[in-house]
């Protein structure tokens, strides 16, 4: 029999890698974890409930809500204000931050972005959804919190992670000491260390991105497609193309596979389309710690500096050579912006 290692479990046996915690890391990944089960049970019964669809509302993106976002998004920030390990959340929902300014929440030196629901149009087709998170350390000493806390480097990450919500349900999780991936049990209601040290393969045959945009894609990036699609046996070309709508799902399976996982930025996203706070930044923690790569096409996704809340950024992650190969021809090239995007 393997061992039997709960999430809870291994939190807490992993908290002497860190001499200065106190239980605090320990006890917000645990109110994730709670969070997490809460939005999986009802992710599995939505096709019973009325909590499918659109909600009719509008958020700070300009996308539509999906009720299972609102839900979602309620959820996760309940768990983490009752836990009182965190002062601020910042939500792909919400246009501001959110302070928890309880007794127990003002005083925490915990900072959480999340993304609540990632590909959350995919649940009406009960395509794989997922949940993407990243932990910082609050920066600010005196009085609350405020949004200076929340616009840190990548680098900063105290811990990122993500919940994949698919025929069974995993959260993976790093704290920059390596990755590690835990399947839900639902016959005992806990989180089971099923993917320890996860290492996403040097090279990869997978490459995920929506070829819909073709046409309006930078001219390195069309390059590197056509580039997957040609047929030659000595790299074993032509890669097979994957592509779900769910950046959780896409990556968690290259994570796996190897592969890479690229939204260029287009007409219609000129700065990129996915946000670099809590979905860019939390998941190439992830990958890096997994010995993958993560850029924008030309720099390293954690070395971008943070300015607004909501920031954009194209990202190219995945397996290092793959990633390191659309790079060079992003190079070649010559284009990263809107600007420079030819035959529109």
């Amino acid at each position: 029999m393997p061992e039997f290692k709960t999430l809870g479990q291994f939190i807490i046996e992993k908290q002497a890698d860190f001499p200065y915690a106190k239980g605090e890391l320990s006890r917000l990944l645990r109110d994730i974890g709670i969070a997490a089960k809460i939005v999986n049970r009802e992710v599995n019964k939505a096709g019973l409930m009325d909590i499918l669809g659109n909600s009719g509302s509008i958020n700070i993106q300009g996308e539509s809500q999906q009720k299972l976002d609102i839900y979602a998004n309620e959820q996760f920030i309940s768990a983490l204000r009752c836990g009182g390990e965190c002062c601020i959340v910042a939500s792909e929902e919400n246009e501001n931050i959110i302070p928890l300014n309880d007794v127990i929440s003002q005083h925490a030196k915990y900072i959480v972005a999340i993304d609540p629901l990632d590909g959350s149009s995919n649940i009406d087709v009960n395509v794989a959804v997922g949940t993407i998170f990243s932990i910082y350390h609050r920066v600010s000493q005196n009085g609350p919190a405020t949004l200076e806390d929340v616009l840190q480097c990548g680098t900063q990450q105290v811990a990122a992670g993500y919940i994949i919500y698919g025929s069974s349900t995993m959260l993976v999780y790093t704290t920059g000491k390596g990755v590690n991936g835990f399947t839900l049990d639902p016959s005992i209601g806990e989180f089971c260390l099923s993917h320890p040290n996860m290492q996403i393969p040097k090279d990869g045959l997978i490459y995920s991105i929506n070829e819909g945009n073709y046409v309006h894609f930078p001219k390195g990036v069309k390059q590197y497609i056509k580039y997957c699609q040609v047929e030659d046996k000595a790299t074993n070309r032509p890669y097979t193309s994957r592509y779900i709508g769910s950046m959780v799902a896409d990556l968690h399976r290259n994570l796996i596979k190897g592969g890479i996982f690229i939204y260029p930025v287009t007409a219609s996203a000129p700065n990129g389309k996915l946000r670099l706070v809590y979905e860019c930044n939390p998941m190439a923690f992830v990958i890096e710690q997994a010995g993958g790569r993560a850029t924008n096409g030309k720099d390293r996704i954690l070395d971008l500096e943070v300015n607004k809340l909501h920031q954009r950024s194209p990202i190219f992650i995945g397996s290092e050579k793959m990633v390191m190969r659309a790079e060079a021809f992003m190079e070649e090239a010559g284009v990263l912006t809107f600007n420079d995007i030819v035959n529109l």
